[in-house]
């Protein structure tokens, strides 16, 4: 349960309204959901982050459904359950497979478990892998 209270279009204030319609037109949807509606109890928070957002997750050098991959992999690691659905709703709207999701949990699995591993031994990094 949330600890604010969910701020919907009709109830916001026209600096809310500005962002959830740059929102909706960068999404194409009339849908904002409930992570940006909780962000705007404190508009200015809203905004930096919705635009942070924005830029990052854009086409670059990445494309948007590999950065939607590691979105999933950062929140699984976080333990956000928020983030995980969301982006993986997000991977499959930019066309992830199942057998690519089935992958990427076996990926983020075998990283979970070989850190853990490495984290516990406190193995030392090998010299080849240090960045010259």
């Amino acid at each position: 349960m949330t600890t604010v209270a969910l701020i919907e279009y009709e109830d916001a204030s026209p600096e809310v309204r500005a962002v959830y319609d740059d929102i909706r037109a960068t999404r194409k949807t009339d849908f904002i959901n409930n992570f940006w509606k909780a962000l705007a109890v404190n508009p200015a928070q809203l905004a930096r982050t919705w635009y942070a957002a924005k830029e990052v997750m854009a086409p670059g050098a990445l494309d948007p459904l590999v950065k939607e991959f590691i979105y999933i992999a950062v929140s699984v690691a976080n333990g956000c359950s928020y983030c995980i659905h969301s982006h993986t709703a997000a991977a499959k709207a930019k066309g992830m497979t199942e057998a690519q999701y089935g992958e990427l949990l076996a990926v983020i699995g075998m990283a979970h478990s070989t850190n853990g591993l490495v984290t516990t031994m406190q193995v030392p990094v090998d010299d080849a892998f240090q960045v010259k």
